[in-house]
């Protein structure tokens, strides 16, 4: 198979990531996945894992301790979505993406498995996360890092068997699909943890706790709490560095460096350097030197990321109301700016009144867009009509036009901010840095 041929075959199966109206638990099955892998001998068997599921910063905690297990000399792999321009960008080895090479050689496999195996409505996720773990096994890697898709119970990815699960903060999000109250996206959440396991969890709100504390109780897991066994101090901030402090299970760490911004990235990297000094009671030691430089090179683009200066543009994929929150909060304690230029494209499924409530009260200015890329996009005239008519706001049809819009009305001592959907700030990355990929 030929790297376009790879392509081709790829889309041709349903991706639910691009469409929002399907039922999640007659659409998502574990036994599907299960016939998947076993016609490719179960290459997910016999590999190290650690297991992310929430629903802010997972990608962020994942990332991080991915760089710390790099720095302690293991041979990691990082499995992560969605990509921002390349779904290349969603397998990592050893600071690489996957090369397209691996890609189609894997696909081939795959192919050929699923042709002997009979017909079956495979997703594009099951099928990238199948080859994945053919990708791993192949590069006889140490231990992987695995996020969720979407949940977690159901998720292509539960049927690992992991050293460590990891709960990220759990909020409102996919509601029609994961449940309407914060007890029911918990349960979905935690849906990874597995009898016997160890769980860290970064601070929840109340109804989401009695969830995991409930689960962990009902599977005999060790339940490892940031916020009381791992405390942390967020020390001092600019626009490049965080300095927190974090006093952990193994150790002291007084004043870690980090390029990740904000006070929600200092809560991942504690919840990430609690997954890793929890592979203690797996056997396996983490020198505090190798969690130190691993935090400090960690990075994971779309997020509070700074791309341009005079003025300041700024990436964030906050796309339900309390990641919004958290970036509404890190932009006024990170940035010193005249004007505030909101870029904003939002997805039909997500909150967009709870997002725009957390966003609007700090834009001068708002330009509506949409992306090319998902039957998702919400039209910019439907978000339009939910904001007052005392806000200045320019509608665009795409991603380009809109930067183009804030770059005309922003001076140098302003910022803009363009945020909502993944798929938008992935386009803009794209128009911004000059590159594009190669099968968004």
């Amino acid at each position: 198979m030929t790297y376009p041929e790879a392509l081709q075959y790829l889309k041709s199966f349903i991706n639910y990531e691009k469409l929002d109206n399907y039922d999640y638990k007659r659409s998502f099955k574990l036994d599907r996945m299960k016939s998947l892998v076993s016609l490719l001998g179960d290459p997910q068997r016999g590999i190290n894992a650690i297991h992310v599921a929430g629903t802010k910063g997972k990608g962020s905690t994942s990332a991080i301790i991915y760089s710390i297990l790099l720095k302690s000399g293991f041979k990691a792999g990082l499995y992560t979505s969605p990509h921002l321009t390349s779904f290349r960008e969603r397998i990592r080895f050893c600071d690489e993406l996957i090369s397209k090479e691996d890609v189609a050689r894997s696909l081939g496999m795959i192919k050929e498995a699923v042709s002997k195996g009979g017909d079956s409505d495979f997703s594009f996720f099951e099928i990238y996360t199948a080859l994945a773990y053919l990708y791993f096994r192949k590069k006889k890697a140490d231990i992987v890092v695995y996020e969720t898709g979407l949940g977690g119970r159901l998720d292509a990815t539960n049927i690992l068997e992991p050293l460590v699960c990891v709960l990220t903060p759990i909020s409102y999000e996919h509601t029609d699909k994961l449940g309407n109250t914060l007890k029911e996206i918990a349960f979905e959440k935690a849906g990874i943890i597995k009898d016997g396991s160890i769980c860290v969890t970064a601070p929840q709100a109340k109804e989401a706790m009695d969830v995991i504390e409930k689960v962990c109780a009902g599977k005999n897991a060790k339940l490892i709490t940031v916020g009381k066994d791992i405390t942390f101090k967020e020390l001092a901030r600019d626009d490049q560095i965080e300095t927190f402090s974090v006093s952990g299970l193994r150790g002291e760490y007084p004043a870690f460096m980090m390029k990740l911004l904000g006070s929600h990235q200092v809560v991942n990297a504690a919840t990430a350097i609690g997954a890793v000094e929890a592979l203690h009671h797996r056997g396996i030691e983490i020198t505090s030197d190798a969690v130190r430089e691993g935090v400090a090179s960690a990075r994971w683009e779309g997020r509070l990321e700074v791309v341009a200066k005079r003025p300041y543009i700024v990436l964030d994929g906050a796309q339900n109301r309390a990641s919004a929150k958290a970036l509404t909060r890190a932009i006024k304690d990170i940035f010193r700016y005249e004007r505030l230029i909101l870029a904003l494209g939002v997805s039909r499924d997500k909150d967009i009144d709870g997002i725009l409530k957390e966003l609007l009260p700090i834009a001068d200015r708002v330009i509506l867009t949409k992306s090319r890329i998902t039957e998702r996009a919400l039209d910019p005239a439907r978000i339009r009509s939910l904001i007052p008519d005392n806000k200045e706001v320019e509608i665009t049809s795409n991603v380009g036009e809109a930067i183009k819009k804030a770059r005309h009305l922003s001076s140098e001592r302003d910022l803009v901010l363009i945020t909502g959907s993944l798929f938008v700030v992935g386009e803009a990355r794209e128009n911004i840095m000059g590159y594009s990929g190669d099968e968004t």
